[in-house]
C-alpha cells in the first residue's frame, strides 16, 4: 500500500480538511485547521506531501519524525498544524486497513463514554443564564464561557464585578451537580488574574482556562500557587517540549489541540507526559468533525482524559456546522452530556466527501478580530 494523492480543502466556517488517498483505494481524512492561518497551513501541507507521496502510509511514526524533524527549521503553529492533519489521516488509513477504531490501535478503550462540554455566550448575566438553561435542557452537565470581552491591563471595579456576576449567573443555573469552566483567553494580565481569582473561588469553577498568554507560561506557577481553582491551558502549545514547563508550573488540566499539536501521535505523548504530573487532559477542539473524532479516539484510550470540548452550535460557526460534513451524524449524538465510544474503523466517522468538495468551492478566509483599547492600543482577543 502506497500514498498516491494528497488533497486539501478549505471549507466554511474556518476549517482545513486533508484527504490522503492510497493506491488500494483506502482514504484517510485529517483536519489541519489553524484558525486565521488555514491558507498558510495549506501551503505547508503541500510541501510536506513531497515526503509522503509514494510512501507506505502504515509507517506513521517514521513519517511523523521526518515531517517534524526533516528540516533544519522546526516547530511552530503552522508546521505543527500541517503535520497534525496528515498524522490524523494516516491513523485513519491504518484503522480502516485493519478494520478497527484508532483507539484500539492506541491500546484499547479505557472508558465507554466521554463527557462533553459546550460553549455558551452572553454579555449580561441574564443572557448567560438563558444560554446555559438551554444546554442543561439538552442534557449537558458542563459548559464553558468567556470570563469577559476586552479587558484592560488593570480592570475597573465594574469590569471585575461583571466577570463575577456572569459566573455567578452560570452557577445559579447549573447548581451543585453541573460544572462551568471559565476561559480568560489570555486577555488578563497576571495582576488582573490575581484580583479576580479570590472572587471566583466561592463559585468553584470547573477550571479556569488560559489565565496567561502562552509566551507568559513562566508566570503560571505564581497563579497556580495562589488559588484553589484548577488552572487549565495549552491550546497554543504545540509539542511535549512546550508543555513540560507548563506541567511543572502546577496546572491541573492540559488542553492540547489535536489539529495544532502534532496530531494523534503527539497528543497521545503529551497526555502520557501530563499523567506523570497528575494532570488531566481536556483537548481543545472548537473545530470540525474530523478534529473532534480524532480527539475522541485519543480520549477513549487515555486514562487521564477529563472531558472533551466540541463546537456544535458555537458562535464561530457561521455558514456551516460540524455535522454538515459527515454522513453518519448519529456518532456525535450526545446523551446526558456524553458521547458513546466510536466503533467504526479509523477515526470512526464517514466524511461526506461530496459535501466537502462542494463547500471547498466557496472556501473561507476566516480571520480573528483585532481588538483595541480605548486609547487605540492593541488589545488581546
Amino acid at each position: 500500500m502506497r500514498i498516491s494523492r494528497i488533497e486539501t480543502f478549505l471549507v466554511p466556517p474556518r476549517w482545513l480538511f486533508v484527504r490522503v488517498e492510497t493506491d488500494t483505494g483506502i482514504v484517510g481524512w485529517g483536519e489541519a485547521s489553524l484558525e486565521g492561518r488555514s491558507e498558510t497551513v495549506r501551503a505547508a501541507v503541500v510541501q510536506l506531501s513531497e515526503l509522503l507521496i509514494g510512501q507506505d502510509p502504515q509507517r506513521i511514526e517514521d513519517h511523523w519524525q521526518v515531517m517534524t524533524k526533516g528540516s533544519f527549521y522546526r516547530g511552530g503553529a503552522v508546521l505543527a498544524s500541517a503535520v497534525s492533519g496528515l498524522d490524523q489521516a494516516l491513523w485513519d488509513i491504518q484503522g480502516k486497513h485493519l478494520g478497527v477504531p484508532v483507539h484500539v490501535l492506541l491500546g484499547g478503550p479505557v472508558r465507554d463514554s466521554i463527557r462533553m462540554y459546550c460553549w455558551v455566550g452572553g454579555d449580561e448575566p441574564d443572557q448567560v443564564a438563558d444560554a446555559i438553561a438551554e444546554q442543561v435542557e439538552a442534557g449537558f452537565t458542563a459548559v464553558k464561557m468567556n470570563a469577559s470581552g476586552r479587558m484592560g491591563p488593570l480592570g475597573t471595579i465594574a469590569d471585575i464585578d461583571a466577570v463575577v456576576a456572569r459566573v455567578a449567573a452560570a452557577r445559579g443555573v447549573l447548581g451543585d451537580t453541573r460544572d462551568v469552566a471559565v476561559d480568560f483567553h489570555g486577555r488578563f494580565t497576571v495582576a488582573n488574574v490575581r484580583r479576580v481569582l479570590p472572587l471566583l473561588e466561592p463559585l468553584r469553577p470547573f477550571f479556569l482556562e488560559e489565565p496567561t498568554l502562552p509566551e507568559g507560561s513562566h508566570l503560571l506557577s505564581g497563579i497556580t500557587s495562589a488559588t484553589s481553582i484548577p488552572i487549565a491551558t495549552g491550546e497554543r502549545l504545540y509539542s511535549r517540549q512546550e508543555f513540560l514547563p507548563v506541567l511543572q508550573s502546577g496546572i491541573a488540566v492540559a488542553q492540547p489541540d489535536t489539529s495544532h499539536a502534532g496530531g494523534i501521535s503527539e497528543l497521545r505523548r503529551i497526555a502520557s507526559l501530563a499523567e506523570i504530573f497528575d494532570v488531566q487532559i481536556a483537548p481543545h477542539c472548537p473545530l470540525g468533525p474530523i478534529a473532534l473524532a480524532a480527539s475522541l479516539q485519543i480520549g477513549f484510550a487515555t486514562p487521564n482524559h477529563l472531558i472533551q470540548e466540541q463546537s456544535i452550535g458555537i458562535h464561530y460557526n457561521r455558514g456551516a456546522e460540524v455535522l454538515d460534513y459527515v454522513v453518519d451524524r448519529e456518532v456525535f449524538t450526545f446523551t446526558d452530556g456524553r458521547v458513546q465510544r466510536l466503533t467504526g474503523p479509523g477515526l470512526g466517522i464517514t466524511v461526506d466527501e461530496r459535501a466537502v468538495r462542494e463547500a471547498s468551492k466557496k472556501g473561507h478566509a476566516w480571520r480573528g478580530p483585532v481588538w483595541r483599547h480605548d486609547d487605540g492600543a492593541f488589545a488581546e482577543w
